[in-house]
């Protein structure tokens, strides 16, 4: 197992079995490894598994099932399938899983998707690694908090362990999300001026749950009140233009966001100088025709202390909360009939509501994972996974292009004409400019957790393609 990313299961870093919290000062900054010659043996293994990333163990990315998740995507009816999904398993070290679904938009959005679900948890990796060595050589010993609370001393030291574990996350993801963005833009066979791609990350380590995103892909948890009752928490906020604090943002840079006179529910950004190209998130990898202008890819990121009523994450793109609730997804999750289904009971009942609610509509690519927090999943037959297994695969592939990262066998398509209206295309845009946003630049608000920018309407994320330019348009 040379490929793999994940290193020995040696660790003394403790996160704990599945499902079964800790406290905090359980779990350090070990990822593995101690000393200077595991570092580098680790690190190497990461250009290993840049080459052989369908080999790694406990990796998946196509329909089927992990150890704790299950995960499923369906085309929808705008073209090739431009979700893309995964779940890492002992991710750093035994007991770490990884998640991500992503959702991508524009001709090459489809390559974009697949390009970041490959190189971020890699990046991300790296990070930590980076991180761990710096701590190493600067104290000499991996950092630990001790579980057993004798004391004041103790206690604060725990804290202190919380602390740090915390800060090295975010600082993982803020510099995993910059160098993401940075290496799609010197791409050679990318072309992610106005293509791109949104991303919703999480991290399970022992009871702590670390998530970064960009976009309008949601997470969302399913835990028990003190009743019993399944109810549904939004993890993730959508990243929409018309948030109030990120169209203040895009405002200050001198972009633009309003909503086309015939789909006044879908707020876009757009050019200062041209109505171009109408970018429905705030947020996302790529679109580098609208990074001057507000448009960005630094990640939210979050931190969430899980405890013994919260049963499953479900991370989904766009295609599914356009036309189902968080409790809805709650619901339709907790009520499958077997795990196994669950991710694909989910995209079957998006599909479901897109056709009752929206007959003449596209229906949207849906990308769904499921990880459930227990660490547990069904007992099912060789069989039954042979033929889900090979059913939902072709499902999968079906219609799409060779995967490809650098653009040379894959057709891009063009989603200009894709925007399902309820009346012809108009020949000029017209405006329904949101009212003034009183904008907040700071964390994430109460009012802004269950901001839904969408309520089931089917669009496109991203209207026009722009020829390559470096210059505004002069003034006539």
């Amino acid at each position: 197992m040379g490929c793999c990313v994940s290193t020995s299961s040696q660790s003394t870093c403790s996160s704990g079995s599945h499902g079964e919290p800790q406290a905090v000062s359980a779990t350090c900054f070990e990822i593995g490894f101690r000393g200077t010659k595991r570092t580098s043996r680790t690190i190497s293994d990461h250009v290993i598994a840049l080459q052989n990333l369908p080999s790694v163990p406990n990796r998946i990315f196509a329909n089927g099932k992990s150890q704790t998740s299950c995960i499923f995507t369906q085309q929808g009816r705008k073209g090739i399938n431009q979700d893309a999904m995964i779940v890492w398993e002992d991710f750093m070290s035994e007991g770490v899983t990884f998640c991500g679904v992503f959702d991508g938009h524009g001709p090459q959005g489809h390559l974009v998707a697949r390009k970041v679900r490959d190189a971020l948890p890699l990046k991300l990796l790296s990070s930590m690694h980076s991180y761990q060595s710096r701590q190493h050589e600067s104290r000499g010993s991996c950092f630990k908090g001790n579980s057993k609370k004798s004391d004041g001393r103790d206690s604060e030291k725990d804290g202190f362990a919380e602390d740090r574990l915390i800060f090295s996350w975010r600082e993982a993801f803020m510099k995993t999300y910059k160098a993401m963005d940075k290496e799609l833009r010197s791409h050679p066979n990318l072309d992610c001026f106005c293509s791109g791609s949104t991303a919703v990350t999480i991290v399970k380590q022992g009871p702590n749950l670390f998530m970064g995103y960009i976009g309008d892909s949601r997470a969302i948890m399913g835990s028990k009140d003190s009743n019993g009752s399944m109810v549904a928490i939004q993890l993730t906020v959508d990243l929409k233009p018309d948030l109030p604090r990120e169209a203040e943002r895009i405002r200050k840079c001198k972009g633009r966001v309003f909503a086309m006179q015939d789909e006044p529910e879908v707020p876009r950004v757009w050019l200062p100088f041209d109505d171009a190209p109408g970018l429905a998130m705030a947020r996302a990898f790529g679109d580098f025709c609208l990074k001057e202008y507000g448009v960005i890819s630094i990640p939210e990121f979050s931190h969430r202390l899980l405890t013994e009523r919260d049963q499953f994450i479900v991370l989904a793109s766009d295609g599914v909360w356009d036309v189902l609730s968080n409790e809805e997804v709650v619901e339709i999750v907790s009520s499958a009939p077997t795990r196994l289904s669950a991710a694909r009971a989910l995209v079957d009942a998006a599909a479901h509501e897109w056709k009752l609610k929206y007959p003449t509509s596209k229906m949207d690519d849906c990308a769904v994972v499921c990880l459930f927090l227990d660490g547990k999943m069904d007992s099912e037959s060789d069989y039954e996974e042979q033929e889900f297994s090979s059913a939902t695969l072709q499902s999968n592939h079906s219609g799409n292009a060779v995967e490809s990262d650098d653009g040379q066998k894959s057709k891009p398509y063009s989603p200009g004409n894709f925007t399902v209206r309820t009346s012809e295309e108009c020949d000029s845009y017209g405006r329904v400019v949101p009212a003034e946003f009183e904008g907040n630049a700071g964390t994430v608000s109460t009012e802004d957790q269950n901001w839904s920018g969408l309520e089931g309407v089917t669009r496109v994320n991203s209207l026009v393609q722009l020829p390559r330019f470096s210059e505004e348009r002069p003034n006539p």
